[in-house]
């Protein structure tokens, strides 16, 4: 039988403190919290502890242990120093001798010379991206590879972008469709847009209070502290106090979307099960009806069934966040690996390459290649054989060499 795991336990009774702690703080010691919202307030203690418990346990699987550690080294260097000095060195070779003091060729403008210990060599910069180099010399047979071409632009890959690219604009579905950016942008925007209005309201660390001397004008209050005011009958009053609706609504658009689509993709269909897929979809749909349902009921009927439809819509709403640590929605933290690791493929590009032992084609960054095989290590896979030259990895061969060796072994299995 599995044991708790008690890192985990820890940082889930760790995070539910915090949580508690803000409610307590935000309200200025529940002076500004409203017991109406104690049920909300408690489905958010046990959400917390519960995300924090699966997060501390996904996080120390050996694949994403490896990739926060790595993403964590990469995402606060310069771009133009992630890459060692030997990934974007020069190295030259000659028929009757070797050069075997390569010189790194950092960041050089277009039309730089740059001279080598050679004597006799020197190395021109035909391009600013450095993707080739051409040697002239006076000795004949010279011959040049630049072992890393690539050079970052500066920038690339930072904190700043990923969080641009991989959480606000969502650039990684777009690629895959424009309809499913769309839905997705919906679903989550809406999402993230009443979930940074409710929990603050939650807390009580926003609120909003009416002058003492003046009814009409509200002022708006953080933490306790005026922050800004505004009059009842603005534009700027119907835009906040319709905040969640307007929310919903997008949120609405987003369901529709994704209804549509998992009605008429016939590979979704195939794939799509009850827990994973469908029942997030209705949890969601369930707190934005409950909810509208709210709005109508004390604008449009005089707040005839107010009450009930206020319990429903808090029992909804804690069923959604205690749904979130146990099912699909839990890629909404999971995302922040992707964050840690926003910079692999570009680093691994500027650094130095791995070459297929079989073709010697260029395949993949060498730094990705040595993560894997410790992560198929650590996990118990053992990819290394033994061959005539000496003991080989399974990773140190090309996807197409692969295939290829495939091909070869049915075959020869097969007696042809």
């Amino acid at each position: 039988m599995n044991l708790p795991n008690s890192k985990a336990f820890l940082a889930g009774f760790v995070l539910a403190i915090v949580v508690g702690a803000s409610i307590a703080l935000g309200s200025r010691e529940f002076a500004h919290f409203d017991p109406a919202l104690t049920g909300y307030a408690i489905g958010s203690l046990l959400a917390a502890f519960a995300v924090g418990y699966r997060f501390t346990v996904w996080a120390q699987r050996p694949p994403s242990r490896l990739y926060f550690k790595r993403g964590l080294q990469l995402l606060f260097q310069r771009a133009g120093n992630a890459a060692p000095a030997e990934s974007s060195a020069v190295e030259l070779t000659n028929v009757s001798d070797q050069v075997t003091d390569p010189i790194p060729l950092l960041h050089e403008p277009a039309g730089r010379t740059v001279r080598l210990a050679c004597p006799s060599v020197e190395v021109h910069l035909d391009r600013r991206d450095a993707l080739s180099c051409e040697v002239h010399g006076l000795n004949a047979g010279h011959e040049s590879r630049l072992l890393n071409p690539t050079i970052l632009p500066r920038g690339a890959g930072t904190l700043g972008r990923a969080l641009t690219t991989g959480f606000v604009a969502q650039t990684f579905i777009f690629r895959r469709s424009f309809y499913r950016w769309i839905m997705h942008f919906c679903l989550s925007g809406g999402r993230t847009l009443a979930f940074a209005i409710t929990f603050p309201l939650v807390f009580g660390s926003l609120h909003f209070e009416s002058f003492a001397d003046n009814a009409e004008i509200y002022r708006v209050l953080v933490f306790g502290w005026a922050v800004d005011s505004f009059k009842v009958r603005s534009v700027k009053a119907a835009v906040m106090f319709n905040a969640l609706n307007i929310s919903a609504v997008i949120v609405l658009i987003g369901l529709l979307m994704a209804g549509i689509r998992r009605a008429t993709d016939a590979g979704e269909r195939a794939t799509q099960t009850f827990f994973e897929d469908i029942l997030p979809l209705l949890l969601i749909f369930a707190v934005t009806a409950t909810g509208l349902a709210l709005t109508v009921s004390y604008k449009y009927l005089a707040g005839r069934g107010h009450g009930l439809w206020a319990v429903v819509h808090m029992i909804t709403v804690v069923a959604l966040l205690l749904f979130i640590p146990f099912g699909k929605l839990f890629h909404i933290f999971q995302r922040s690996c992707a964050l840690c690791v926003a910079r692999y493929p570009t680093v691994g590009a500027a650094g130095p390459r791995a070459h297929c032992r079989c073709c010697d084609g260029d395949y993949a960054s060498q730094m990705h290649v040595d993560d894997l095989k410790s992560v198929l290590e650590e996990l118990g896979f053992n990819y290394r054989f033994a061959t005539s030259s000496g003991e080989l990895h399974y990773q140190d061969v090309c996807p197409t060499c692969r295939r290829r060796l495939l091909a070869l072994n049915q075959g020869r299995s097969l007696g042809r």
